[in-house]
């Protein structure tokens, strides 16, 4: 999402939030500690989730910021994951757009990633798909996604990714696939999908750097097999914030949710170190969501 904030030459009627100017704060979603308040919803020394931004200190209205759930032995960084953005991403773009349901099947791309790695415990454990097929970018993250609920897990820089897609959704086709990346793992994804099933496009960080990744050549399914594609941005969910925190924090306390794993956290002394972070995301070196620390609590 940052890395579109700050994209060059946007047209600000077709965004969802304005573009980042040079100049301008740069925004983020943030867990912090209050240092002062004024309002009885929050004492000093609480740690709350808000959208901070890239600085140290800043005032804030009291309604722009979120008590952490009761999670006992989960770090705070985890509501920046899990309990966070993408959660909720995850939350809403399987029960609203998706529309899974028990027993069917869906594919997630970008499954190791923030989003993907909840869809696939959620799906799986909470929704109760009969197979969730995840798709990574290495054998490694494979096999963790095997571990937290994939039934099939595979690498897209395999040569032999296409084959073992049409296997994995073997004997019938996917009810839905949850697309992260867009690109060539769309394009081969439309080919695996049922007639009248359902695409939920979350992302498209194949070509967030480089656009000519976006080539469809099998675009034509989704007009003979009748699927429907649907965009959608978490901030038009928020008002149900509080339900998918329910939904996620009982799967973790339950056990259906793990978030071993579930992120990478790196450590900066200065904020003008971050874009360099930034760049593991576009590499695929991380495994779910990645944090960038900047004090402690």
């Amino acid at each position: 999402a940052q890395r579109g904030w700050i994209q060059k030459d946007q047209n600000s009627d077709r965004t969802y939030l304005p573009p980042i100017l040079p100049g301008q704060r740069m925004r983020a979603a943030s867990v912090a500690k209050v240092l002062k308040s004024t309002s009885s919803s929050f004492k000093e020394g609480a740690i709350v989730q808000c959208s901070g931004g890239w600085v140290e200190q800043l005032v804030i209205d009291a309604k722009d910021a979120f008590p952490l759930p009761d999670l006992p032995g989960v770090g705070p960084s985890v509501f920046l994951g899990a309990v966070g953005i993408p959660g909720l991403t995850a939350y809403f773009g399987l029960k609203d757009v998706c529309k899974l349901e028990e027993g069917q099947v869906i594919i997630i791309s970008g499954a190791a990633g923030a989003t993907g790695n909840v869809a696939v415990q959620l799906a799986k454990h909470v929704f109760k798909a009969s197979k969730v097929i995840a798709i990574a970018g290495s054998d490694e993250k494979c096999e963790w996604l095997k571990k937290i609920g994939a039934d099939h897990a595979l690498n897209y820089k395999a040569p032999s990714f296409s084959d073992a897609l049409v296997e994995a959704v073997k004997p019938s086709y996917a009810d839905c696939y949850f697309d992260n990346v867009g690109g060539s793992v769309l394009n081969a994804c439309l080919t695996a999908i049922k007639r009248n099933g359902r695409i939920a496009a979350c992302g498209a960080i194949s070509a967030y750097n480089d656009p000519s990744q976006t080539v469809l050549t099998n675009w034509s399914e989704v007009i003979l097999n009748r699927l429907t594609v649907q965009g959608f941005i978490v901030i038009d969910y928020y008002h149900r914030r509080s339900e998918a925190v329910e939904v996620i924090s009982s799967a973790i306390k339950e056990g259906k949710l793990t978030v071993a794993g579930g992120e990478t956290i790196v450590r900066c002394s200065d904020f003008a170190e971050i874009p360099q972070v930034w760049i593991r995301l576009f590499r695929g070196e991380n495994t779910g969501k990645l944090v960038t620390q900047v004090a402690d609590f």
